[in-house]
């Protein structure tokens, strides 16, 4: 398996983890009677560190199929080098530092972190081309 493929494995895992820190926020709040419920009601409001993680979870899902779908069209097309490999593993480190950022309010640099995801997401489309 080649490392971007490694880079996207991991990105999954990471998806998967930002379903659930969300999920757990709300059982913390609402206890595991709301959770196994049927959840027909309004939602009550979350926390702000819950409403922080829905919404990290949120901007990921924006990214995350096109990330999916650049690596595996370089992987499959041949293009994977220098460029994919810098920008899978940009775009991984960019998300797993995005998240406890949005998290606890770190403005700015939350920023940033989601710029160089976009960085490391564009550098593979452009591997693409070039």
């Amino acid at each position: 398996m080649t490392t971007e493929l490694t880079y996207l494995a991991a990105t999954l895992i990471l998806a998967i983890v930002q379903i659930f820190l969300p999920a757990t926020g709300r059982t913390l709040s609402f206890g595991s009677k709301w959770n196994a419920g049927p959840r027909d009601g309004a939602m009550p409001p979350v926390g702000p560190i819950t409403g922080r993680l829905e919404r990290a979870q949120a901007n990921l899902y924006e990214t995350l199929p096109l990330f999916i779908g650049a690596v595996l069209i370089a992987h499959v097309t041949g293009e994977d080098g220098a460029l994919t490999l810098w920008g899978s593993a940009l775009y991984f480190w960019a998300r797993l530092a995005y998240v406890p950022l949005y998290a606890f309010g770190v403005t700015g640099v939350r920023s940033v972190a989601f710029l160089a995801s976009l960085i490391g997401l564009l550098l593979i489309i452009a591997a693409l081309f070039v």
